[in-house]
């Protein structure tokens, strides 16, 4: 598959990927934040709803479902740090294929568990080895299909589908926080709301650990940089070459999280809206949270909710994520 530097997607590519996906795919929910202490408008977009419970099953499908009968014969492959593993290896099982994934080995064991459910088989290895996989094309030396979680145009072109529900469901956005890792979904959502809807705010959001992007942006060029931060659904220290120019031309700002804050949200989303979110899942909710200036009404994106529940009931009940640092 492409993993040179893609072609931003289409409207027609992104309308019919999605077409094609909502025959298999729920429309996501977009439900009100309830926060009694704020007047701005803010919407999540409910992407834990999905199969999988997040949004990497719109991209890796499409991205899965567009290769040849003969290309997916071969087993399919990716490299993640558990959700587009997980979105891998449930659509294998849709084909009757094989997967496998390279993971690190501190992923979360609810997603390497997630991944050997749906019948996919984690390749578990030291984190620098996982990026240097990535880096360096070693799945050119490897018989499997490929799937970049990030650079796979068809990835993004799936990706966009969410766009197209939004605007459907709020067509007066005025903000949209996406959250970037590798940057695929904002090459996706951000591509589809720049063309369909211009005047949209469009807001990146990375932990404050791991600010690829900002650091990019503010250098004008594609940057790496140290990565610690509780978000291990976007821990990627870097952005590509591949993936810079759309992500610069797509993003208006991008917005850094603090980790306190993002283990605040997670909590505030799981006991005032009933919504458990990883912490890379709420990352967008929470600079929804930190910036009361930007244009209403705002939606974030609610990319994940595969957390290991040992996890989970650690920031439910720790008394020091109440409030951001």
């Amino acid at each position: 598959m492409t993993t040179g530097s893609p072609l931003p997607p289409t409207l027609d590519e992104m309308r019919s990927a999605a077409a094609d996906l909502a025959r298999l795919l729920p429309v996501t929910a977009l439900v009100p934040l309830h926060d009694h202490e704020r007047d701005d408008d803010i919407w999540l977009k409910l992407e834990v709803h999905q199969p999988i419970n997040s949004f990497k099953i719109r991209g890796v499908y499409h991205a899965v479902s567009s290769l040849t009968a003969k290309e997916r014969a071969r087993g399919l492959s990716t490299v993640s740090a558990g959700n587009t593993a997980q979105a891998l290896a449930w659509s294998a099982r849709r084909f009757g294929v094989s997967m496998r994934s390279v993971m690190p080995e501190g992923a979360p064991k609810s997603k390497i568990g997630a991944v050997e459910r749906y019948g996919g088989t984690p390749v578990l290895k030291p984190t620098v080895e996982v990026f240097r996989f990535l880096r360096e094309h070693l799945w050119e030396n490897e018989p499997y299909a490929f799937v970049h979680p990030w650079t796979e145009r068809n990835v993004m072109i799936g990706h966009a589908s969410l766009a197209l529900e939004l605007i459907e469901q709020l067509p007066d956005i005025g903000t949209a926080y996406v959250p970037v890792g590798g940057g695929g979904l904002m090459g996706g959502v951000g591509t589809a709301l720049r063309l369909l809807r211009p005047a949209i705010k469009i807001v990146a959001v990375e932990p404050i650990g791991c600010p690829a992007l900002y650091t990019s942006i503010e250098r004008n060029t594609p940057s790496e940089v140290e990565c610690t931060t509780i978000c291990d659904g976007v821990a990627v220290p870097y952005i590509t070459e591949a993936m810079f120019p759309i992500l610069r031309d797509v993003v208006d700002d991008v917005a850094l999280v603090s980790e306190q804050r993002v283990k605040a949200t997670v909590r505030q989303l799981a006991l005032g809206n009933r919504i458990v979110a990883e912490p890379s899942g709420a990352l967008a909710v929470a600079a929804a949270i930190d910036r009361p200036d930007d244009p209403s009404p705002k939606v974030a994106i609610v990319t994940g909710g595969s957390i290991d529940a040992a996890k989970l009931a650690s920031l439910l009940t720790a008394d020091d994520v109440s409030a951001p640092d």
